[in-house]
């Protein structure tokens, strides 16, 4: 076997490897970026903790076949990138901010998220969506507002209470 087919052989088996370990893995749509703002999204990507990578359509084509998806054959012509995802909306919301702020030079062309394919519109979606650690958030928020207001009304109870045992006490010691 030749040492080219060797090192294609590996570049597939890592990508398939970084397909079945992300969240999500957004194909991106690239054409007329200037350095900087090659280098400006790839900042972006690293601080949500995706890995954003210009790769070759046809190994990535043969991973995901490799796994029996072919819904992405269509998708992986024209320049591609891919960026894999640690959660599932993160990669979503930069190329989406990318394609607000760059206009035409960059689009979301389809998703694997949760082991299926989503088309540019759910990828649209995905981004709108927030992300896990938000609704966490949220959620804890919500719990906690009735505990808080539970705490401030057994307070201004007991400083009620201790209101008028003073008033109490004070006009017991004048009447004295």
């Amino acid at each position: 076997m030749s040492a080219n087919l060797e090192l294609k052989k590996q570049v597939v088996e890592e990508i398939t490897s970084k397909i079945q370990n992300s969240k999500s893995v957004i194909l991106v749509n690239y054409k007329g970026l200037t350095v900087a703002e090659v280098t400006e999204l790839r900042n972006s990507f690293r601080k949500a903790n995706v890995e954003y990578k210009v790769l070759k359509n046809t190994l990535v084509r043969k991973a995901f076949n490799e796994m029996g998806i072919t819904s992405f054959d269509a998708d992986l012509n024209g320049p591609t990138a891919v960026a894999f995802g640690a959660d599932e909306t993160g990669a979503a919301k930069i190329v989406a901010e990318a394609s607000k702020k760059y206009g035409d030079k960059i689009s979301a062309k389809s998703a694997f998220v949760d082991n299926a394919y989503v088309d540019a519109a759910g990828v649209k979606a995905l981004a709108a969506m927030p992300s896990k650690e938000e609704l966490i958030a949220k959620m804890l928020g919500s719990m906690q507002s009735p505990v808080t207001k539970f705490a401030g009304v057994l307070s201004a109870t007991l400083r009620s209470v201790v209101l008028a045992l003073n008033a109490i006490a004070e006009k017991k010691a004048g009447a004295n």
